[in-house]
C-alpha cells in the first residue's frame, strides 16, 4: 500500500516539477522577431511589425498558462493524450494562434497553417506561418511555441532545418480556437 502512495507522490512531484512558468520575454527577442517580420516585405511599416511581434509573444504567454504547459513537449503530449491535460498539442497551438490573428487587424500580414510529416502519427507537427500580405508561404516565418514548451521558436520557413514545412490550406481548425 505504501508503494502506491509513493508512486503517486513521485508522479505528482514529476508533473509539478515539469510545469512551465511564463518567463518575461526579453525585449531583444521581441525586436528580433519584429525585424524578421518587417523584412518580409519592404512596404511593411515597422510599427505594425513590432505590434505583431508583441502580440505573438503575449498570446504565446497566455496560451502557456491556459494549456497548463509542462516540459518537455512530448511529456505534455502524454498528459493530453491520457486526459490529464486538456490542450497543448502542437495543433492546439497553431489553431489557437491562427484564429487569434485572423480576428486581429494586421493589414500587411497574412496567417497560414503549416505542417510537417503530415499524417505520420508520432512525427506530425503543426505551426503558424506569418507571411507578408499576398506573400509566398515558403518565404514566411514559422511561429512555434510548442517546440520549446512555451518558449517561442521562430525562423524563416526555409531556415528551419528540423522540419520540411508544407502549407496546410485545406486543414479545418477548431471552431473556438482552444
Amino acid at each position: 500500500m505504501h508503494k502506491n502512495y509513493f508512486k503517486l507522490l513521485l508522479l505528482s512531484f514529476f508533473v509539478a516539477g515539469c510545469a512551465v512558468t511564463s518567463a518575461s520575454v526579453s525585449q531583444s527577442r521581441v525586436k528580433q522577431l519584429a525585424f524578421e517580420l518587417n523584412a518580409l516585405e519592404s512596404s511593411i511599416p515597422s510599427k505594425e511589425a513590432m505590434q505583431l511581434s508583441r502580440d505573438i509573444f503575449k498570446e504565446t504567454a497566455k496560451l502557456t498558462k491556459e494549456f497548463k504547459l509542462t516540459s518537455p513537449p512530448w511529456f505534455h503530449n502524454f498528459l493530453v493524450n491520457t486526459g490529464l491535460r486538456e490542450k497543448g498539442l502542437c495543433y492546439h497551438w497553431s489553431d489557437a494562434l491562427y484564429i487569434h490573428f485572423l480576428k486581429k487587424s494586421y493589414p500587411h500580414f497574412a496567417f497560414h497553417l503549416g505542417g510537417a510529416n503530415i499524417g505520420e502519427y508520432w512525427f506530425e507537427h503543426n505551426v503558424l506561418v506569418v507571411t507578408a500580405k499576398n506573400g509566398k508561404f515558403e518565404k514566411g516565418i514559422v511561429i512555434d511555441p510548442w517546440r520549446d514548451s512555451g518558449k517561442l521558436y521562430f525562423s524563416k520557413v526555409k531556415e528551419d532545418t528540423k522540419y520540411k514545412w508544407k502549407h496546410r490550406q485545406n486543414r479545418e481548425v477548431c471552431q473556438n480556437g482552444k
